[in-house]
């Protein structure tokens, strides 16, 4: 079993979308997506359809979609394998010896339900042990691996998290998770292309950045390192003044201590030499040192 959640829902068995149609059966595959190979409790999945306010007929409706998720799964199941799997070697067998079931792969446990991969891919897992690399690149201060590991786990993303699913609590919990996951990983990314002096290639995708996230902090500060490097001062202090406008209106918020430095040194600092320092990217990267061009 093959799970993407990083963009929109997709679970595939034998390269079988068994994605349902209908909203309640697609949360409830969701859900389990998200924790594969973990229990799923009842109670958490009943949570996510219904809220604090569950119907007494929930228990039995929840096991319907199960059971409708099931026979999605045997209809994959049932499908011819395809080539590339064969020749890994991979095998369609449950645990006493037969050919592998739906109630394998989606199987009842004490106290709720285990979406097994069996080996497949997980695109959020996969995203969290690129990122990894990409940290500890960071921290050993090879930028360069740096930039190149987290670019390559920001690939894995296709849209928001679980676009388009209608999202519960349980489920929009986790999206939110996902999406600051995201987010730290591009700020470590920009950081990383910052110490190598790509500055310039960056300031189109900044301009972006900061429109859609109009209060990160983190972000607004890379911007106005990458103007300031690339000789445009002026706008380097706009960007200041906007993202302080936009949290004292909307928050009563003045921007914070490291972000307040970085606009005073922007300030005062002589075109050719003086440094200026960018607030740490997710409070865990070291002080970048940055000059204009």
């Amino acid at each position: 079993m093959d799970i993407e959640v990083l963009g929109a829902l997709a679970v595939r068995v034998n390269g079988v979308s068994v994605v349902p149609t209908a909203p309640k059966p697609r949360r409830v595959l969701g859900l389990l997506a998200l924790h594969a190979d973990q229990v799923v409790a009842v109670g958490a999945l009943v949570e996510e359809l219904w809220g604090a306010l569950p119907p007494r007929s929930a228990r039995t409706t929840l096991q319907t979609y199960v059971l409708q998720l099931r026979e999605l799964i045997g209809v994959a199941l049932a499908a011819p394998e395809p080539q590339q799997r064969q020749e890994r070697g991979e095998q369609q067998e449950g645990g006493g010896g037969g050919r592998l079931g739906a109630k394998d792969v989606l199987a009842t446990v004490p106290g709720g339900y285990r979406l097994s991969t069996r080996g497949g891919t997980v695109d959020h897992r996969e995203f969290e042990r690129r990122a990894g690399t990409g940290y500890r690149a960071m921290d050993a201060e090879d930028y360069a691996g740096a930039a190149r590991r987290l670019a390559g786990a920001l690939d894995l993303w296709s849209g928001p998290a679980l676009t388009g699913l209608q999202a519960g609590s349980q489920i929009g919990m986790e999206a939110r998770r996902l999406e600051e996951a995201r987010l730290c990983a591009l700020a470590q990314r920009i950081d990383a292309d910052l110490r190598l002096g790509r500055h310039r290639e960056l300031l189109p995708e900044l301009t972006v950045l900061v429109s859609r996230h109009r209060m990160h902090e983190s972000l607004h500060g890379q911007f106005m390192v990458a103007l300031h490097r690339a000789g445009r001062r002026g706008e380097a202090l706009d960007v200041y003044q906007r993202l302080r406008t936009t949290l004292v209106t909307e928050l009563g918020l003045e921007p914070s201590a490291p972000l307040g430095r970085l606009q005073r040194s922007i300030l005062t600092a002589r075109p050719d030499s003086a440094p200026v320092t960018a607030p740490a990217a997710g409070g865990t990267t070291p002080q970048l040192t940055a000059r204009p061009a």
